[in-house]
Order: C-alpha cells, then sequence, then structure tokens
C-alpha cells in the first residue's frame, strides 16, 4: 500500500493556504487511498527564536486543527514529531551523509538567514540542517509519496538524494520518496502582496486568512485585497497576480478551474466579495469542529498518543536498520 508522510510546522496559526494547498486533500483523498501519516512537525520550530510556551500552544492549536479539518485517526496517523524519537535520532545518521554545500544551496535556508540577520539576530545552526531532520522525517517511514506545496519541493529532492547516496553506499535501506503537489491552490499567495505565498508567521497578517478568522474579519481581508491595473478579471499569474490569486482562491473553495473564472466577473468587486463567501463557507464547519474539540482536550491528547505508538512502531524498524547499515553496534 502506497504510504504517504507530510506535517505542519508550529511556527504561526494555520491559514487558509495550509488548509487548500495541502490539509484539505489530505484529508478528502490522500488518507483513504494509502498509509498516511501527518505529523505535527515541532522540533522544526526551533530553528529560529521562539518562545516555548508559545511553541506548545501552536503544536496543540495545529493538531486539533488537523482533526477539525477532517483527519481521521482511524485512517491516517495523526501525531507530534517530538513524540517519536526515531525523527531524531536518524536525523544524525543522515547528517553524516548529507554535505555543506547542498544545505547551503537550499533557498529556504538564503531567504529565512537573511531575514533573521536584517533582525539582528544570529542564525541557529539547526537552521541550515533542518532540511536534513525533515529528510529524516521522511525516510523514517518509507514514504513513497510526499504531498507538498511549491516552495518545499526542492526539500523532497534533497531528500531523494540522501535516500539513494545511503542506499548506494550502505545498502539498500531507505525507501525514495517523490513529492505530490495539489493540483489547484498548491500556492496560495499573500492577498497584501501576491508575490509572497501566505505563510503563518508572517509579522503583519493583514493578508493572510487563518482558518480559526471570524467571518466578518476573514470577508474585510479579502475586501481589502490588493488586486492589479485595469479592471478586466482574468487569471493571469504574471500580469494580473492580485486577481490571479483571488480566482484561485475562489476555484479552490468551490473545487473549480481558476482559468475558467476568467470573465465570469464584471468587476474586481464582485470577485472579491464571491471569494469572501466562498471562503467564509468553506472555514465554517472547521471552526465548528474546532471548537468541539477544544472543549474535549483529552480526546486530542489521546490521539496523538496512540499516534505516536504507531509512528514509532512504523519508524523503529527502518531506522534501527540505517543504524546497523552505517556501521554502528547494535545496543547490548
Amino acid at each position: 500500500m502506497t504510504r504517504i508522510f507530510s506535517g505542519v510546522k508550529p511556527t504561526g496559526h494555520l491559514t487558509l493556504g495550509n488548509y487548500l494547498g495541502a490539509v484539505r486533500q489530505w484529508a478528502e483523498v490522500d488518507q483513504h487511498r494509502a498509509d498516511a501519516l501527518f505529523c505535527v512537525v515541532d522540533l522544526h520550530a526551533l530553528t529560529v527564536d521562539h518562545d516555548p510556551g508559545r511553541v506548545r500552544r501552536l503544536s496543540q492549536q495545529a493538531a486539533t486543527l488537523l482533526l477539525a479539518c477532517g483527519l481521521d485517526p482511524e485512517l491516517s496517523t495523526v501525531f507530534v514529531q517530538s513524540h517519536v524519537d526515531e525523527h531524531a535520532r536518524l536525523s544524525y545518521l543522515l547528517e553524516c551523509v548529507a554535505t555543506d554545500g547542498e544545505m547551503r544551496r537550499m533557498i529556504q535556508y538564503k531567504e529565512k538567514s537573511v531575514r533573521e540577520r536584517e533582525r539582528g539576530g544570529s542564525v541557529r545552526l539547526s537552521l541550515l540542517t533542518y532540511p536534513v531532520l525533515m529528510a529524516a522525517d521522511i525516510l523514517a517511514y518509507g514514504a513513497d509519496e510526499v504531498p507538498v506545496g511549491e516552495d518545499q519541493t526542492q526539500h523532497v529532492e534533497l531528500t531523494r538524494d540522501l535516500a539513494v547516496r545511503f542506499n548506494q553506499r550502505y545498502g539498500h535501506t531507505f525507501a525514495v520518496p517523490r513529492a505530490t503537489p495539489p493540483a489547484v491552490a498548491a500556492r496560495v499567495m499573500d492577498l497584501q502582496d501576491p508575490a509572497s505565498k501566505m505563510g503563518k508567521s508572517h509579522d503583519n497578517g493583514a493578508g493572510i486568512i487563518y482558518l480559526l478568522d471570524e467571518p466578518d474579519v476573514a470577508r474585510k481581508k479579502i475586501m481589502r485585497a490588493v488586486t492589479d491595473s485595469g479592471t478586466d478579471v482574468e487569471y493571469d499569474r504574471e500580469a494580473k497576480p492580485g486577481v490571479s490569486n483571488l480566482l484561485e482562491i475562489l476555484a479552490a473553495c468551490e473545487g473549480g478551474n481558476p482559468q475558467a473564472l476568467s470573465g465570469v466577473y464584471e468587476s474586481y468587486g464582485a470577485l472579491k466579495k464571491a471569494a469572501a463567501e466562498a471562503v467564509v463557507e468553506l472555514l465554517k464547519p472547521v471552526q465548528k469542529r474546532h471548537k468541539e474539540l477544544v472543549e474535549d482536550p483529552a480526546y486530542v491528547e489521546e490521539v496523538l498518543r496512540r499516534g505516536a505508538e504507531r509512528a514509532r512502531d512504523k519508524a523503529k524498524p527502518t531506522v534501527d536498520a540505517a543504524y546497523r547499515a552505517i556501521g554502528l553496534l547494535p545496543p547490548a
């Protein structure tokens, strides 16, 4: 059976981009067709300066939202990364296979290290090496597919390279995964800056729809979205990035195609109103279920405990095999 692994990082509140670009497909498609593991990758949140209490709160919220979005613990394995030691165990072995040059070529490292220096902070070593931890997340489970957005495909390519290199040097140990980006709205952009991804950790949230935004808040953000010169409502990512982003959001909410919506709306205002209502309707059941789960924290805790147990059982044989293959003595 095909095995899938993917995760969300608790560095901010989950957004409409996270949902349309990843989580909805996990819930509606992936968990029904494969042995699927979905993880709150909390160790990745430690690569920059952070508040420990906030990381814990956001990790709990992310796990709760994954369940609210439709992940079923009877169909898929939902867990927290730091609850399964095999992630960190394998990460070090892969650091012994990866190269410094590979790490420094990662686009996200280049971008995030620049921002960190601009803020006057120091760049943590973990920011450089976290793609190896991401590779360990994937390879520990023998994942065949990794549903990711466009910005993460480079990391999956690194994972493939490390798996092949390890297998060639030390004997076949890892499955070689492939990235599987969603067909529509794989990269939802910021409403105020349609050249940038709708990221959950941005300082300014005016262009970000959070999954827990109240309906009026979501509507206002969309009605204030940046558009483009001219008046034609056409899908053209290069010439009309703002309008195209709204068309992608609307199409993804309704299960349609953004190109097919070109010319349907007579004005930018009409498009914004339609997109706003579609987003509000999309988020209603998620927010309702989230409220129910918040009132039953013991259930969420039990889901994560059982998920970690299942994940550990799946990962340990592969990681133990990697330890043997690379030349480490088994424990007495």
